[in-house]
């Protein structure tokens, strides 16, 4: 009788392993193949939105990624500052938004390799003339993205006066109303803006201290999918797509 009993329990026991462990494939399965990307939809020509409709450079790259591994991504909308916080939250998988890899950010997120390296570039009106160098920003007010590495450049410009959108639209419409004396934004969305509003121009760039824009995930989590967007990556540049995406956006 106790042999039996033994028997049973044994069995139990292992039947119940193995249900936990279909359960966890199964959980596996989903991170791997669904994934939720958040993403700051007012960054032209990386991240924006034509008749309602997402679009952009980091939407079509990875877009390209996922359908070739077989993953299926829901966009997950909301401001730039509030990408890592809803990542850590666990309301996203995986950004996907201009976001520059940092030392700073890496203590929470773990990077892909880098697909797009920029600039920053600093704005102003044609009309000012007191501005021609970075040095003649200090003690002016300048106009940033909320939660962007052209904010951190700019707070240590010494004595400057900070303003913080999270809409550069709005840093842009303070500018042309001097209400700010300059904008530090990052190059290629810069170039975007100077086209639509010719009465301002740029008139310093210069290296953003990141090793360029990458995707990012929670911390030692997602290890297998960020692997294959790092593969992806890869693939998307030998096999010619990249570059057409380089060109289609106009970020040569």
């Amino acid at each position: 009788m106790k042999k039996i009993f033994k028997f049973l329990t044994i069995a139990l026991m292992a039947l119940l392993a193995s249900g936990c462990g279909d359960n966890s494939a199964k959980n596996l399965s989903t991170v791997m193949t669904d994934l939720k990307v958040g993403i700051a939809t007012n960054y032209k020509p990386f991240d924006y939105k034509i008749d309602s409709k997402l679009t952009g450079f980091d939407v079509d790259l990875v877009e390209e990624i996922a359908k070739k591994n077989g993953i299926k991504i829901t966009w997950v909308e909301t401001n730039f500052d509030g990408l890592i916080p809803a990542l850590k939250a666990g309301k996203i998988d995986m950004i996907a938004s201009a976001m520059s890899a940092t030392d700073e950010r890496r203590q929470n997120v773990d990077f892909t390799q880098p697909y797009f390296k920029s600039k920053n570039l600093y704005i102003k009106l044609k009309t000012n003339d007191k501005i021609n160098t970075k040095e003649d920003l200090e003690g002016k007010k300048i106009g940033v993205q909320l939660g962007t590495l052209q904010e951190n450049t700019a707070r240590k410009i010494k004595d400057t006066e900070i303003q913080s959108n999270k809409d550069l639209n709005i840093a842009i419409l303070a500018l042309k109303n001097n209400k700010i004396d300059a904008i530090v934004i990052d190059q290629d969305a810069g170039k975007g803006f100077l086209a639509e509003n010719p009465e301002l121009v740029n008139f310093y760039q210069e290296d953003d201290d990141s090793e360029g824009f990458s995707f990012a995930f929670d911390k030692d989590k997602h290890k297998e999918v960020l692997a294959k967007f790092n593969k992806g990556i890869q693939e998307l540049k030998a096999d010619g797509a990249y570059d057409k995406l380089i060109e289609k956006y106009d970020l040569k």
